[in-house]
């Protein structure tokens, strides 16, 4: 694939944890500490939610009501009407940030974290494992899985019975299977892609799973296995994607030069953009 991307927004801190969601692009300007929505016949988007200690991941409850995942302070937080309320506390699991998240179709949210914290020289950085957490939707905390160095990008098949959890600090797509009380087994690699540090990722109707690269700037459509079926080159690094648009085949990409916050806040240099496809996203998120 030869295609280029277009820029959709710009002037952005850093943008992550893109979501199609009734018909519009949902995403977190981490940096920013906003959630945002899109109408991409608008071109400009619309802040939703002001988060203070930033947001991340983003997902919706059986109620149709917004998710979003407090970072700094470790927490899972609902938007009702104009006010964040807390869902779950999950500093007890999260040894560093908490990161993205997906929300399966009975409500249960899994969300990842850093497990060390990165904001440091790359020569201070000690990277150890992390647990994903599941928070059910009465606001119980459990270990959802366990040794995920730096579990991140998440996605679950239409039929709701496989996970598939980016590790980008492992250059692993890990796959589980999901059982019928969202218990997670059967972990096994589901592509291994050498020289990647997996970010953000969406599946599509194939299986395949598209893969920001966030040491690169690309993002990869791979598939089971690790063949990489596709390359789409970036001007800056790839954070995130998701596969929107009215029929789902429109790849919206979140790139930034940096992931650095005060440089990220300095700069205002992410943007979203996009590309056609020709295969349709599918499942969650």
């Amino acid at each position: 694939m030869t295609d280029q991307l277009r820029t959709v927004v710009e002037d952005l801190a850093f943008p992550e944890g893109p979501r199609w969601h009734e018909g519009k692009l949902w995403f977190s300007d981490m940096h920013a500490r906003r959630v945002l929505r899109l109408d991409p016949g608008s071109g400009s988007p619309e802040t939703v939610v002001e988060v203070p200690g930033r947001p991340s991941g983003l997902g919706w409850d059986s109620a149709g009501r917004l998710m979003v995942v407090s970072m700094r302070d470790r927490r899972l937080l609902r938007l009702d009407g104009d006010e964040l309320v807390e869902v779950a506390d999950l500093s007890a699991l999260a040894t560093w940030y908490c990161n993205d998240m997906v929300v399966d179709v009975a409500g249960r949210a899994y969300v990842g974290n850093f497990g060390f914290d990165i904001e440091v020289p790359p020569e201070e950085m000690k990277p150890v494992p992390a647990v994903m957490a599941r928070v059910d939707p009465d606001g119980s905390v459990a270990v959802a899985a366990e040794d995920l160095m730096f579990p991140n990008g998440t996605v679950i098949t239409p039929d709701g019975r496989t996970m598939i959890v980016a590790e980008s600090f492992a250059g692993l797509l890990t796959a589980f299977d999901i059982g019928p009380d969202g218990s997670l087994s059967g972990r096994r690699v589901w592509a291994a892609l050498e020289g990647v540090a997996p970010d953000g990722i969406c599946l599509d109707r194939e299986g395949a799973v598209w893969v920001a690269d966030a040491f690169g700037a690309r993002v990869l459509r791979v598939a089971e296995g690790g063949e990489v079926l596709s390359t789409v080159p970036a001007g800056q690094n790839t954070y995130a994607c998701m596969l929107g648009g009215e029929d789902r085949r429109t790849l919206f990409v979140c790139t930034a030069p940096s992931s650095d916050p005060e440089e990220c806040e300095r700069r205002m240099g992410g943007r979203i953009e996009a590309v056609e496809v020709e295969v349709p996203g599918a499942g969650r998120p």
